[in-house]
């Protein structure tokens, strides 16, 4: 066989795809009819939120959704720092106020001041969250008095409204004041509302949101009180935030300590830990007309574009090296910056994060609290938030763009289907599963609905004009009027360091105009249309444009006559030198995939006790959830035919028991799905692969087919436990079979697992040689793809050079991959000639046709 220079690499795997929604998109136009129809549909929203509220929760800070009643601090069970928000005064009514006059209801807006007047209090031995208390309560509180004030004239119900909420406003904020009384001036984060800071457990640390999102607030309570005391401190915090950034890279960390200003966490990013203070600076330049503010935000967020953004991607960094990644995924408080891009007039890197983010919202249907580069969950909570529907208001604000209108009724719908319950809307604890958690926090009804509402209304439809007010970071209205009413001498005493002070100047990006659509396109091209590549992960592979994407990557797909799937990667059949890197990073992922344990694939085992013994089996990806208590007894039948893959001909013999079927021929899904149009009560999938056991060989979930109408559980046998099964059923024809979770069952029929552990645990016998070759084998395979990605980063190299290195490889059949007659291998030190970046092996690096450990497709 001939040999060409240089060198190629394949790479098999058997595994199957997660199933990824690639439909096009919608059009953008909408309608005047629907936008008005979908207003309304989230002032609907709006009002089963508070209505649920008001007449199961009031006056307790929230309503738990899924209980129908209040949570209260100190009655209801302790969610730890979670309940630092919680203060006994009635939060959900407060911060949700001005949406009230966003809707129009002037009456209701009426109503709940007269509430808030008569029951709420802050006289309460509670610690809470200075930060969430002001950007909640006194935030909602100054807002609510603005608009009353400012309505008043004209809307009957408020002409009785006298300031009763101002002053509350500067009750609350005076009971906050104590908090900044450290000698750096960056606030406690945490403050008793009756006594302080007397008596609380010392604090040393605070978040830089947490300390920096104060200046808007207190601002306004010193203007519109005239007590100049609130905004001083807020603007001394700022202050000594500014001071201590990181010099060099104009960057801040997340967690300092208040007491000398060093930083104890140092990542930068701009999601959770760091928001609202990047926020702030700028509001504050709008709110309060300090050019400052504007010198300062400039400064950060050219670093932030630097460092920290990587084209729509957001990663943090470490402040003090910039250039070195800190974590390698982003969390969902990010998905405010778009909408923070669009104020600063910056808005083509807006779209193009906002469409990042649109795309791992269609893979997960709800963008998850923290999220991996390649769009996969890392905590996978979703509690509602409003961020993403900020920035899609202010991009179709800025664009005039329907698609944005279009985001926003895919957001509705998720919210609509997956998140309504009879008692409110209940917060999703797991994107992947969507079960709910009983959390509806207030933010829900204060911005989510809010911006919804907004999105599909019009200016018209406001009671208020929008361009007089400046959204906080909990969406209350503090007006722009501030800048110069009330306005005195003492809020100019604040000294601008001297070696800054040339350096604050009017600056603001070139914003040229833009079609946002022409930005997308490339975005969803780069990306990868609706969800980036496909990802490794444990799901059918089902879709022909996944395929194509594969393929792409130099992926090519091969079905085996047993249904498993084989994948192969070559790298001279990528489209481009990038997609040939997706495609070795995607197999690079399967590798690790496949090594992990099934726990950590998420394969929780199910268990099938037949007589006195227990056998380790594999869950589906469909039907009924066996993991918990629950167990399952009847008695099993064979159906015909016998792989089920047809209507079941033994109907009659198979309702109300356990089905058997072999497995091959049609999907796992399939199978079952024939057994429960049967009348089967549970389905048990037996293994066509002769000699397989848990014991030899990992186990696996069943992978569904992407439609959600099987019902009954079902589990997989590997040959041997079906063997077993087959023999017992032919000994007792009257043999009664237990199914459940596998803890489950040993902790009821054996009294508990062993050391506490009840996953199968692989035992596959290696000789020595065998392990030293595999290990030699990773070696090689490790050093060919840094030598490929090296290539891959070196295309303006003049020197090209290539050394040979004949290999001779052999791995022992257990392992993953086999080597049976490697004739040569060269690698390169820099890029090859065209004709000579191939080098051909002989069946190389194939695996071994044995149990696949993701199942069927």
């Amino acid at each position: 066989m001939e040999i060409i220079p240089c060198y190629s690499i394949l790479l098999v795997f058997i595994f199957a795809i997660i199933y990824v929604r690639t439909d096009e998109e919608a059009p953008s136009y909408m309608s005047k009819a629907e936008r008005i129809s979908l207003r309304e549909e989230a002032r609907q929203m709006f009002y089963h939120a508070y209505d649920a509220y008001m007449d199961n929760a009031y006056p307790a800070d929230e309503l738990m959704p899924l209980s129908c009643k209040g949570r209260w601090r100190g009655v209801t069970p302790s969610r730890g720092d979670m309940d630092d928000v919680l203060g006994n005064f009635s939060l959900t009514l407060v911060d949700s106020l001005d949406t009230l006059v966003v809707m129009g209801d002037f009456s209701e807006f009426s109503r709940a001041i007269k509430l808030v007047i008569k029951d709420v209090t802050f006289d309460h031995d509670i610690i809470v969250s200075v930060f969430e208390t002001n950007i909640r309560m006194l935030g909602g509180l100054l807002s609510a008095h603005v608009l009353a004030t400012a309505l008043k004239s004209e809307v009957p119900a408020l002409e009785w409204y006298d300031g009763e909420l101002l002053a509350m406003a500067e009750d609350l904020g005076r009971r906050l004041l104590p908090a900044f009384n450290t000698s750096t001036g960056i606030p406690h984060g945490r403050i008793n509302l009756r006594n302080g800071m007397r008596g609380l457990s010392e604090s040393r640390e605070t978040c830089t949101a947490c300390a920096g999102t104060m200046i808007l607030e207190m601002a306004a309570l010193s203007r519109l009180t005239g007590n100049p005391v609130y905004e001083q401190k807020a603007h001394k915090a700022m202050d000594r935030l500014w001071k201590i950034r990181h010099r060099t890279s104009d960057l801040m960390g997340t967690v300092i300590n208040i007491h000398n200003g060093d930083w104890v966490r140092k990542d930068s990013g701009v999601g959770a830990g760091i928001d609202s203070y990047y926020e702030y600076c700028l509001k504050a330049y709008i709110l309060l007309g300090d050019e400052k503010y504007l010198s300062r935000f400039i400064r950060h967020y050219n670093a932030v574009m630097k460092y920290i953004s990587r084209g729509p991607i957001m990663l943090a960094v470490h402040m003090h090296r910039p250039h070195l990644q800190s974590r390698n995924f982003m969390d969902a408080l990010l998905a405010f910056w778009p909408g923070l891009q669009v104020l600063l007039g910056d808005v083509r890197p807006a779209v193009e994060t906002h469409e990042m983010l649109y795309q791992v919202m269609q893979r997960h249907t709800f963008i998850p609290e923290a999220f991996t580069s390649d769009f996969q969950v890392h905590w996978g909570q979703h509690p509602l938030r409003p961020e993403f529907l900020e920035s899609t208001y202010f991009l179709h604000r800025a664009t005039g763009d329907d698609h944005y209108l279009q985001v926003g009724k895919t957001v509705l719908r998720a919210l609509q289907t997956h998140t309504k319950v009879p008692c409110g809307y209940a917060a999703v604890n797991d994107v992947r599963t969507r079960l709910h958690e009983d959390r509806m926090d207030s933010f829900v009804i204060a911005e989510t609905f809010k911006y919804l509402y907004m999105l599909f209304g019009e200016d018209k439809d406001l009671p208020v004009k929008l361009e007089d007010y400046v959204l906080t970071t909990e969406a209350h209205f503090l007006p722009l009027s501030l800048a110069t009413d009330g306005k005195n001498g003492s809020y100019l005493t604040i000294k601008i360091d001297d070696e800054d002070e040339d350096k604050y100047k009017r600056t603001c990006p070139n914003t040229a105009s833009l079609v946002a659509e022409k930005v997308r396109q490339p975005m969803r091209q780069m990306l990868g249309s609706k969800a980036a590549r496909p990802p490794a992960r444990l799901r059918p592979l089902n879709d022909p444009r996944q395929i194509h994407a594969l393929s792409d990557m130099g992926i090519s797909v091969l079905t085996l006559p047993d249904g498993r799937v084989q994948l192969l990667y070559t790298v001279n059949t990528a489209k481009s030198a990038k997609d040939a890197a997706e495609g070795l990073t995607f197999m690079r992922e399967m590798s690790k995939f496949n090594s992990l344990s099934d726990t950590e694939n998420g394969v929780m085992a199910a268990g099938v006790k037949i007589n006195d013994k227990i056998f380790p089996a594999g869950p589906g990806h469909f039907g009924k959830d066996l993991t918990g208590p629950a167990l399952y007894s009847g008695k099993p039948v064979f159906v015909t035919p016998v792989d089920a893959c047809a209507t079941i001909e033994n109907s009659k013999e198979v309702a109300g028991k356990f089905a058997i079927a072999k497995r091959g021929e049609c999907t796992f899904a399939q199978k079952v799905r024939f057994m429960q149009e049967a009348g089967a009560k549970f389905a048990i999938i037996m293994d066509n692969v002769k000699d397989s056991s848990h014991e030899t060989t990992a186990l696996f979930a069943m992978s569904g087919d992407g439609k959600d109408d099987i019902e009954i559980p079902a589990v997989f046998l590997f040959s041997r436990e079906a063997m077993y099964l087959t023999d017992a059923l032919n000994q007792d024809p009257e043999l009664i079979v237990t199914v459940g979770d596998l803890r489950s069952l040993k902790q009821q029929f054996e009294g508990g697992c062993d050391n506490g552990n009840c996953e199968p645990v692989t035992d596959a016998p290696t000789l020595p040689s065998d392990r030293e070759s595999f290990d030699h084998l990773k070696k090689v395979l490790s050093q060919l793809v840094a030598q490929f990605e090296l290539s891959l980063s070196s295309e303006d190299s003049a020197q090209k050079t290539c050394s040979e290195e004949p290999q001779d490889l052999f791995v022992s059949k257990d392992n993953e991959f086999v080597n049976e007659d490697v004739h040569s291998s060269k690698v390169c030190t820099n890029d090859c000639d065209e004709e000579e970046q191939i080098s051909e092996t002989n069946d190389a690096y194939t695996a071994q046709p044995a149990q696949n450990k993701f199942g069927d497709i």
